[in-house]
């Protein structure tokens, strides 16, 4: 019996757990999407629901179709070809036969900053990102490690779950903000203009942005705890991840990042935004804590499992 099979609980298969954690997700996107609801709702009634009801849904469609285009061009990655990374495509090609997956595309961003990404909302439509400088300086078991994670994403459809939720989140927290300067201004009032309807303004304003973007955290680190196993069961062993996750956080406080911004920071396999305040900071991070990554990765082979 491998260390993988030792680490299911009896009495369940690898199925049952995605599935749990399918419907986790699928309870905090609908969270997200009825804050939304409300939100329209305070602002408008009834006409302020169906707006951004819409809104919600060109969001989501915008993401569906272009994040993966979006997310390549904010950040400059280009596609190569198997003369250029033969490593990566010859490492990719394996992995994904194992997985079986098709090929996706390869890119390369041209950063020192060692990291990686996968995008796009299925397997046929996948591309996976590799910086230059991670190249530099993770061996080959450690850059397989790294691949397979992001492989995992794609197989699990977390890129486009964490994609759909951010846009929506960001789209709560926009209306929250205008909410709580209307309100600040008198300038909105519902129709019905009932007793308390600007504190109700101001409550959900503050509240609501707070509340999307737990909702959303909660989305990106239980993916990334998911793809740091599969991925590890998919090379067969969680050593070289865990060793990656060491070497790429040094590399990413040493070397800080340059393209894109914090709303695409999820996307990496971990965290390319560090400097003064990082660990105040935390706590908002959309990756949990590298140490208790590395800690459950290297737990795996002792049988322990995690809900």
């Amino acid at each position: 019996m491998s260390w993988s099979e030792a680490a299911q609980p009896r009495g369940m298969s690898p199925k049952a757990g995605v599935g749990r954690n399918y419907a986790k997700t699928a309870m905090l996107m609908a969270l997200l999407i009825a804050l939304l609801a409300i939100g329209g709702n305070v602002v408008g009634g009834m006409q302020g629901m169906l707006l951004f009801g819409g809104l919600g849904l060109v969001f989501n469609f915008v993401s569906y179709w272009f994040s993966d285009r979006l997310a390549l061009m904010a950040h400059r990655a280009r596609p190569v070809t198997r003369e250029e990374l033969p490593q990566v495509y010859e490492i990719v090609e394996r992995l994904t036969r194992r997985a079986g997956m098709p090929m996706p595309r390869v890119y390369v961003i041209p950063s020192e900053t060692p990291n990686a990404f996968a995008t796009g909302r299925n397997p046929s439509h996948a591309a996976v990102a590799v910086t230059e400088g991670i190249l530099r300086i993770l061996d080959r078991r450690q850059l397989e490690g790294v691949l397979a994670h992001e492989l995992a994403h794609v197989r699990n459809r977390d890129i486009l779950i964490s994609t759909v939720a951010a846009a929506v989140a960001g789209l709560i927290s926009t209306l929250g903000y205008v909410v709580r300067w209307g309100a600040l201004l008198g300038g909105m009032r519902r129709e019905d203009d009932r007793g308390g309807s600007a504190l109700e303004l101001l409550a959900w304003a503050i509240l609501a942005p707070l509340v999307a973007l737990v909702i959303q955290l909660a989305v990106s680190r239980s993916r990334e705890y998911g793809a740091d196993a599969s991925g590890a069961e998919l090379v067969g062993d969680p050593e070289p991840l865990a060793e990656a996750l060491l070497a790429l956080e040094r590399g990413n406080e040493a070397i800080p990042y340059q393209y894109g911004g914090p709303a695409t920071a999820h996307l990496f396999i971990v965290n390319p935004f560090h400097g003064a305040g990082a660990k105040m900071m935390s706590l908002f991070s959309t990756h949990p804590p590298v140490e208790e990554r590395v800690r459950r990765l290297r737990e795996m082979r002792r049988g322990v499992r995690y809900a």
